[in-house]
């Protein structure tokens, strides 16, 4: 016997259950899935083709100079291990995690420039158009902005009206300056340029103390006292690389440095340790081997701070590596070691220093190949005694001092060896 309500129940909850299943499969269908992961990378003479194994929701390419590269965000993708092949412009490609999709890096061989990038029609596919171009037309290439690139969908609806690709390409505003930051201190151009480089900035905090004091803080204070105590001195000029919470690339900031032809280049950081009781302050010179585990971990660390910008110069090859240092000249190496080993002295006796204050590691901040330069590390923000040591007023300008003093030793010594 079928009751009355028995068939009419059933009947109900499938008419239910199949406007559940017409509603998610027609959700599905017109909702793009925006975790698509790289599944290949192909450089095909004249342009580039990466695949995706699901739609990704947009893209943008950009230049960046020296090295050469073309970084390009997909928005909605993952870095894969497909496949890969390479050449002609590109030389390496390499793939990280950018905010909320991946961001794909492409070291040239020769400067090649993005004039056109699509998506194919099911969102899997991105092409981007490459042209040759010389090194001056690439540098000038570098400050156009972005390349956006949006797919021919846009959420499972169709555009009103057709959208096969969609390029907006920022036009640079004609620079008055050079851009160089500002030089203090007496306008007397014999008078030796010392650039304070404050580490970190912008999107890269740094080292984090316990009570959530930021590295990229406390450098740039340091940096601003210690050209106040310079520019009091009155014998040398002093430039900084940011003098505001800006993030400037490994190597944009020695770069600043030579194209200001800076005499001495000194970048400022606080170091992060597991080792809670790690404390003191500790200089860093150039070399192509680390000096101890502890110089090496620091290098690993520093020289990734670019990946937060998608370029992570760490990942250079050792052929380029071992002709950066071999460029570097003896003599600047030598005057670097000199410095740090004066800044030592100096630091003895006003602020608190490790056992071995001078270490040498493979900084990328250090590789200017002609200008002598120190990485120093005021002390840990992992310490608690050497962070509140380093936010304090009277630790700044004991820092300060220990940099004035031995800058004012190191031109002397210099003038009078002259």
């Amino acid at each position: 016997m079928i009751f009355g309500w028995t068939g009419h129940g059933s009947a109900w909850h499938s008419l239910r259950m199949g406007l559940f299943f017409t509603i998610l499969l027609m959700w599905l269908q017109g909702t793009p899935a925006l975790a698509g992961v790289v599944t290949g990378i192909e450089v095909r003479g004249d342009r580039i083709v990466l695949t995706f194994d699901a739609r990704v929701a947009n893209a943008s390419a950009f230049l960046l100079a020296g090295p050469d590269r073309i970084a390009v965000d997909v928005t909605g993708a993952q870095p894969g291990q497909g496949t890969m092949l390479i050449g002609g412009p590109v030389a390496a490609v390499r793939q990280g995690n950018q905010g909320d999709g991946a961001r794909i890096v492409f070291d040239l061989a020769r400067p090649a420039i993005v004039t056109e990038g699509r998506f194919g029609e099911d969102g899997r596919t991105l092409t981007l158009m490459l042209k040759g171009v010389d090194g001056r037309s690439f540098a000038r290439a570098t400050s156009a902005g972005r390349i956006d690139i949006l797919p021919t969908f846009s959420m499972g609806l169709r555009p009103e009206r057709p959208a096969a690709t969609k390029v907006r390409v920022a036009v640079p505003v004609a620079k008055k300056g050079t851009g160089l930051p500002r030089i203090h201190g007496i306008a007397d151009d014999s008078r030796p340029l010392v650039v304070i480089d404050a580490g970190h900035g912008g999107h890269d905090p740094g080292a984090i103390a316990a009570d959530g004091t930021r590295e990229k803080d406390l450098t740039l204070a340091t940096a601003l006292a210690i050209r106040d105590a310079l520019v009091k001195s009155g014998r040398v000029r002093v430039a900084l690389t940011r003098e505001d919470d800006k993030f400037l690339i490994l190597q944009e900031r020695y770069g600043i440095a030579r194209r200001l032809g800076a005499n001495l280049f000194i970048s400022v950081h606080c170091d992060s340790a597991g080792n809670v009781q790690a404390s003191g302050a500790t200089a860093y010179t150039l070399s192509e081997v680390a000096s101890d585990r502890e110089a090496a971990r620091l290098a690993a660390r520093e020289n990734k701070a670019d990946v937060l910008a998608g370029v992570n110069l760490a990942e250079q090859t050792s052929d380029i590596s071992s002709i950066l240092i071999d460029l570097a000249q003896r003599e600047t190496l030598n005057t670097s070691a000199r410095f740090a080993r004066l800044l030592g002295r100096e630091a003895k006796d006003r602020i608190p220093t490790r056992e071995h204050f001078h270490r040498m590691a493979s900084l990328m901040v250090l590789k200017a190949p002609d200008m002598p330069s120190v990485l120093f590390e005021t002390g840990y923000l992992s310490n608690e005694g050497d962070a509140e040591f380093l936010n304090s007023n009277a630790g700044r300008t004991r820092i300060a001092q220990t940099v004035r003093e031995s800058v004012e030793i190191h031109f002397a010594t210099q003038l009078a060896a002259r």
